[in-house]
Formats: C-alpha cells, sequence, structure tokens
C-alpha cells in the first residue's frame, strides 16, 4: 500500500507543481473567452463595399432594391438575422447568446449603367467585361416580369464567398417584389406588415420542481460543462499513455518493476494524474462559481444572471464524480494503448478511437439537452463511455431519479474495474517488449496468462 500512494504522490507532484499545469489552468478560461469573443469580432469587421449594377427593364423594382439596400436597412436586417440564427442554432457558444448585435453587415455602392436599346446577351457581356477589368464587383438583372412564374433574377458576382451580401441580396429582392406585387394589387403595405408582426413569445423551461429556468443560459451552461469535461478527459488520458511510453522507452520500467508490483505501478499513475486533473477541474469550476456569484449580487447585472440555472452543491458533486469515471475509464484505455506502442507518434495514431467515443458521447450530450427524458437519454447516460458527458448534462437540464444515476455510476464502475484489469494484464508484460508493436494474438496470449 505503501509504494501504490508513493506512485500516486510522485505523478500528482509531477503534473501539478509543473509551470504548465499553471498555465493551462489559466489559458482554459481564455481559450473558452476566445471562442465566444474572436467568431464575433471577426464578422464585426467590415469589408471592402460591393460596387454593384442594377439592370431593371421595368423601372419599378430597381428603385425598390435600391431602397432596401439602404445602410440603416441593411443594419436592421442584418441584425434581425443574426439574432435569429444565434437563437436558433442547435449549438450555440457561450458569448453569443443575447449578445449585441454584429455590425459587420454588407454595404453596396450602386453603379450607374444605361441598358437602353441593348439586348440581353449584350447587357450580359458588357456587364462581364466590366467586372473583369474591376469596375463593379456584381450586378443583378430583373426580369421583364416579375409576376411570371418563370421570372428570374440574374445575380453574378466577383465575392462569391461574401454569404452576407448574397444572403442579404436575396431577401432585399423577395421584399422588393413583394412590395410591388401589393402595389400591382392596389393592396396597402403598411397594412399587410402590421397584420404580419410577429407575436413575443416568452419561452423557458421548467425544472422538475416546476422552476423556471432560461433556455439559452441552460443551454450554454451545458455546452460549458460537457466542453470541459471532453477537454480533460481528452488531455489527461493523452498524459498518461505519454508517461507509459516515455517510461517504456527510456526502460524506467524495468527499474520500477524491481520494486513495485505492475498493477501498483499502473494503478498508481492513473490515480495520481487523475487527482491532478480533479484539481485542475475543481478550481475552473470554483472559479467561475465564484465569478457568477459575484457578477449576480451587483445590483447592475443581477437581471443578466436571473436566468443562470439551478445548480447545488449536489450537482457539483456529481460533475465530479462522473469525471472520474471518465477518466478512469479512458485512462486505462490509453495506458493499455501505451503498453502496446512502441513510441508517442504511434500511440497518436492508436489513440484516435477513444477520443471519437468522446467526441459521440460530447454530440450526444446535446440530444439530451433537448429532452432529458427521453429513452435516447436515458441509455446514454447510463451507458459506459457515454455516460461522463451525458449525465452530468442531463443533471443539469432535469435532474433524474437517483436509481438512475446510481445505475449509471454502478454500470460506469463495473466498466473501470474491468478495463483496470484488462489494461494491467498487457502493462505487466508490454511494458518490458521494446523495438516493436504487439500483436493482437500476443495482446490475447497476455490477458490469458495468470
Amino acid at each position: 500500500m505503501s509504494k501504490f500512494i508513493a506512485v500516486v504522490k510522485h505523478e500528482y507532484r509531477k503534473i501539478v507543481l509543473k509551470g504548465t499545469f499553471l498555465l493551462g489552468t489559466l489559458l482554459f478560461p481564455v481559450i473558452g473567452a476566445c471562442f465566444a469573443l474572436v467568431p464575433a469580432f471577426i464578422f464585426s469587421i467590415k469589408g471592402e463595399p460591393t460596387r454593384i449594377v442594377i439592370v431593371d427593364p421595368t423601372n419599378k423594382i430597381g428603385m425598390r432594391i435600391r431602397e432596401n439596400l439602404a445602410p440603416d436597412k441593411i443594419a436592421a436586417r442584418s441584425d434581425q438575422a443574426v439574432r435569429g440564427a444565434v437563437k436558433d442554432m442547435p449549438v450555440a457558444q457561450p458569448g453569443q447568446m443575447n449578445q449585441p448585435p454584429m455590425q459587420g453587415q454588407a454595404t453596396f455602392v450602386f453603379i450607374d449603367y444605361n441598358a437602353t436599346g441593348r439586348s440581353p446577351d449584350e447587357i450580359r457581356q458588357d456587364l462581364n467585361e466590366m467586372a473583369a477589368a474591376n469596375k463593379i464587383d456584381a450586378y443583378l438583372i430583373a426580369p421583364s416580369s416579375i409576376d411570371s412564374k418563370d421570372a428570374r433574377f440574374e445575380f453574378r458576382s466577383r465575392k462569391a464567398g461574401d454569404f452576407i451580401a448574397s444572403d442579404i441580396l436575396r431577401e432585399v429582392i423577395n421584399d422588393a417584389v413583394r412590395s410591388q406585387r401589393l402595389a400591382d394589387a392596389n393592396i396597402n403595405e403598411k397594412s399587410v406588415m402590421e397584420l404580419s408582426r410577429r407575436v413575443t413569445i416568452d419561452s423557458k423551461s421548467l425544472d422538475d420542481k416546476g422552476r423556471e429556468k432560461d433556455s439559452d443560459m441552460l443551454l450554454a451552461a451545458s455546452f460549458i460543462i460537457g466542453l470541459m469535461i471532453y477537454i480533460t478527459l481528452a488531455i489527461y488520458g493523452q498524459v498518461i499513455m505519454g508517461a507509459v511510453v516515455e517510461e517504456k522507452e527510456t526502460r524506467i520500467a524495468e527499474i520500477l518493476f524491481s520494486s513495485a508490483r505492475p498493477y501498483e505501478l499502473m494503478l498508481g499513475k492513473l490515480v495520481g494524474v487523475g487527482l491532478a486533473g480533479l484539481t485542475q477541474l475543481s478550481i475552473w469550476v470554483i472559479s467561475i462559481a465564484g465569478l457568477i456569484g459575484f457578477l449576480a449580487v451587483q445590483s447592475d447585472l443581477s437581471s443578466l444572471f436571473g436566468g443562470m440555472p439551478h445548480i447545488t452543491p449536489l450537482m457539483v458533486a456529481y460533475f465530479l464524480l462522473y469525471f472520474l469515471l471518465g477518466y478512469f475509464a479512458y485512462a486505462s484505455i490509453f495506458a493499455l494503448i501505451g503498453s502496446v506502442v512502441t513510441t508517442v507518434q504511434e500511440g497518436g495514431q492508436f489513440a484516435f478511437p477513444p477520443v471519437m467515443l468522446m467526441l459521440i458521447g460530447f454530440y450526444f450530450s446535446f440530444a439530451v439537452i433537448r429532452d432529458p427524458n427521453s429513452s435516447l437519454s436515458f441509455w446514454v447516460s447510463i451507458s459506459p463511455f457515454f455516460a461522463p458527458m451525458t449525465m452530468p448534462v442531463r443533471i443539469l437540464a432535469e435532474t433524474p431519479p437517483f436509481w438512475q444515476i446510481a445505475l449509471s455510476v454502478g454500470i460506469n464502475v463495473l466498466t473501470i474495474a474491468a478495463l483496470v484489469w484488462l489494461a494491467s494484464r498487457v502493462y505487466r508484460v508490454g511494458m518490458l517488449m521494446y523495438g516493436k508493436r504487439a500483436t493482437l494474438p500476443e495482446i490475447w496470449k497476455w490477458i490469458r496468462q495468470v
């Protein structure tokens, strides 16, 4: 037992006392903030105005399109589109919820062009030559009749990747055509818009005790929890594999095996590194909770955090528990991989399957958010390898009955016991093999050895 504790202390100190541990602990919140802020900053950068020619044989629709492409109307349209897109995103990033509208809308500069007396083919050829000479960036040719079923607007642009300008122009054209059709039918457009005005819906979730929860904040909090567990498991699983391969390459394992049993060494390594990961995760959780608590008590910010999900100390305990379950499950797999391979580069190739399992579990968490009480949510929250990501999210969305949590923990503990036993059988032989990667028959032989 003393040897096991010594290994645990050594592995824990080796990670926690490094400067990289402190750097990683501080960098994760910064990286999370960058994921939320950098995309918004990039989209807020205004591009060059699009120089466009509008050719309208009817002399009606072109004027309406020009009016709808005015900077103030584009700004209003762009802000509304961004808010709707962010709200409807199945996986919205934290920080995008309820954010101020982006100001990176497209702008247009209208270039005059006289199409009188020219055929459609001549107009197209002339405009293509102007685009090739960099005199214009795009042109739009309206049909001779907008009432025809075959009516088609022709839009050509040198900025094929400017999806913002293309989407705005598409909506502007449809609005202009609708306005013109209403005018031709002697229908008051303002009355139609007033009658078609959307209503405001106050949408919130209800927890198991009937308390209201903000759906957007619930989605953001669930995303953060799932992402934290996924990243931490991936990082410390790779740490375990790297440490095992390093000991194998430097042949330190031969010396270690002379002083302690392979099982003690492997289990001590798993526990030591796991405690280091738990320490880092606890720092993140306490920091986030402290920051939210501080901001929530501020008088000018209390309304902003009024919709935060109700997180209890028991939920935090469950969160840390499932991190440990996930860590031991995946770390055992990574330790097994490290025992079999000969180099870290080779181990990176074999690390793809467990990383994919973690990623699948992370994606399953979004299905759990949508319906925490569905059959799918139940099965993925008790399944080995998926439960560490999905059950904490399910507990946050709507805490399931205790027997389901107990069943999930029990199944995952049994899975971990089987994985640790399996990994230790491979570890005790594989760590002393050098020069070649073990084959599957050889690994099966190691497992069967008494």
